[in-house]
């Protein structure tokens, strides 16, 4: 995989481009020149992990036969400074599922995620506790 990377002005945002030619920009979260309206890296890390279970979990669910009409991911985080740079320390996910769907199959499709298939998730494992829960039609 290839991605590229530009500089955007004279402070600290700049453009990502992936193979497929999709873009997102990027900058700091510290200082007055900061673009307020980007996402940080770390922050990314967080979309990741959110992002890649609930692929997963709509994956599953679907092979199941479950009818998923609304899905949304919340998800809050702690940091915790290490030497020079932070770590998330702690990250939950709360998976909200709207439909006609088996809330015992929607929580295994989150253990399953986390456990197996998710690969953010095993990759910010190694620093972080990931937790999560599951609501279905709340």
């Amino acid at each position: 995989m290839k991605m590229e990377l530009n500089r955007i002005g004279e402070n600290f945002a700049f453009e990502a481009k992936n193979e497929r030619g999709n873009l997102i920009t990027i900058d700091s979260s510290s200082g007055a020149e900061s673009v307020s309206q980007c996402f940080t890296p770390m922050e990314l890390l967080l979309v990741g992990v959110a992002g890649c279970s609930g692929i997963d979990m709509v994956h599953i669910l679907k092979k199941q036969r479950q009818q998923i009409d609304s899905f949304s991911i919340s998800v809050d985080a702690e940091k915790e400074k290490v030497e020079e740079y932070s770590v998330w320390k702690k990250i939950h996910l709360v998976y909200t599922l709207h439909g006609t769907i088996d809330p015992e199959k929607a929580k295994r499709s989150a253990d399953l995620s986390h456990e197996k298939y998710c690969s953010v998730s095993k990759a910010l494992g190694h620093t972080s506790e990931i937790t999560y829960s599951v609501i279905v039609n709340p």
